[in-house]
């Protein structure tokens, strides 16, 4: 929330929250969605390899306009469209080698939270009814775009309000936004409620799954970079409203997956998903590697001749390891050189991850030290001990990376 780089400490020792923003099924996620997951994903297992117990929502969007809409379009119903897609999407996300968070809510299943919230905030007078919906007034909560840093001038004098779920393109919506769907005519999805009649929008979805299973206070908050406009300051508003608490004092978000240069964009046709690379007989593992290999925070240019460079970086680096692995060692002397190869494959590894997860530099810093070591056991320097000792701690550190075994 600072906008500066500071060291994480936890609400609670050894405990830490997270709170993911997950994906919106009315479509498959493509490969810029998966870069954003793979880097919480990171977060997660390196947090846990320091030896905190991680408590984790990624939360699923199965019900709003986008998604009703779509479900309309290929004349589906929507519960059957959504689930196939959830299905592919957790799949494809065990495939990528990610774990499975603790709690992986959807909208649908969090309507009674959502309910609530809207009912303290109506209480409260953040929130009031207009023809049928409620819609949240930011000027009444002081502070209002704090993590975007909104410049409050700008707000119109005269009362708009926006009734979408979302809105195309990074621009603010400057005025109030819609928590409640009154039921109309002809909706087919509904639920009836305390409300009444109607469904929640978007922008009371997150904060009813992230509530419900974290509680109002999370360590930290991540999603992509699209999140800081509009997304990520409704959270704030709707959550500390009601709790009168700092929601989250750490802020992630990851940037942009390019490709040849350019937005992925329906209109452009230069989506790619996942099978689109397995079916031209890459594995999971290097478009692992390949999304988090360089810094969450830093667009990523996806081009197939990048793609195959880091594809075969990844395979030497592997079969380094291996040969470290399977060495048939002709000294029985231990190096104190290789000792200290060795301990450095540890200690560049966390200082690396420690200055806010640099995926990149840890990964070169580890392929220049194993390249070394593979080179003292050619010349019949390295022993059995060491090299069994340099393979521990590199399969202690894949327990994060997940793509060197």
């Amino acid at each position: 929330m600072s906008r500066k780089l500071e060291e994480f400490e936890p609400i609670e020792d050894e405990k830490v929250c997270m709170y993911t923003c997950g994906p919106s099924i009315y479509q498959l996620p493509h490969l810029g969605n998966y870069r954003t997951f793979l880097f919480e994903d990171i977060l997660q297992r390196y947090l846990e390899y320091l030896g905190y117990n991680v408590e984790r929502v990624l939360n699923i969007t199965d019900v709003e306009d986008k998604a009703i809409a779509e479900a309309e379009k290929k004349g589906t119903p929507l519960k059957k469209m959504t689930e196939r897609n959830a299905k592919t999407f957790l799949k494809e996300l065990k495939l990528l080698s990610a774990k499975t968070p603790d709690y992986l809510p959807r909208s649908s299943t969090s309507v009674e939270q959502a309910v609530y919230l809207i009912e303290e905030l109506l209480k409260m007078g953040y929130a009031y009814w207009h023809r049928g919906n409620v819609y949240y007034d930011p000027l009444k909560f002081k502070g209002f775009g704090k993590l975007y840093r909104l410049d409050m001038t700008r707000w119109p004098k005269v009362k708009r309000r926006f009734h979408k779920d979302t809105y195309p393109g990074n621009r603010w919506n400057l005025g109030d936004f819609i928590l409640w769907h009154g039921f109309k005519q002809g909706d087919k999805v509904y639920w009836d409620t305390e409300l009444g009649k109607g469904r929640p929008a978007w922008n009371i979805q997150d904060p009813a799954m992230a509530t419900q299973h974290l509680g109002f206070k999370a360590d930290i908050a991540c999603g992509g970079i699209d999140n800081i406009i509009r997304h990520h300051d409704y959270i704030i508003a709707v959550v500390e409203a009601v709790s009168g608490e700092e929601f989250a004092r750490y802020w992630l978000h990851g940037a942009h997956l390019y490709v040849d240069g350019k937005k992925m964009s329906k209109s452009i046709g230069n989506i790619i998903y996942p099978k689109d690379l397995i079916d031209r007989g890459c594995n999971w593992q290097s478009i692992r590697f390949f999304l988090i290999n360089g810094h969450y925070g830093e667009r990523l240019n996806f081009t197939f001749d990048k793609f195959k460079k880091a594809c075969d970086r990844l395979r030497k680096f592997q079969r380094m390891v291996n040969s470290l692995r399977t060495t048939k060692t002709i000294t029985k002397e231990s190096n104190p050189r290789t000792k200290e190869l060795i301990a450095k494959l540890k200690k560049d590894f966390e200082e690396n991850m420690n200055n806010d997860l640099h995926v990149k530099d840890t990964f070169d810093a580890l392929f220049d030290t194993a390249s070394k070591l593979v080179s003292f056991k050619k010349k019949g320097k390295l022993n059995k001990e060491d090299a069994e000792e340099a393979a521990t701690t590199m399969r202690n550190i894949d327990q994060v990376l997940q793509v060197i075994f």
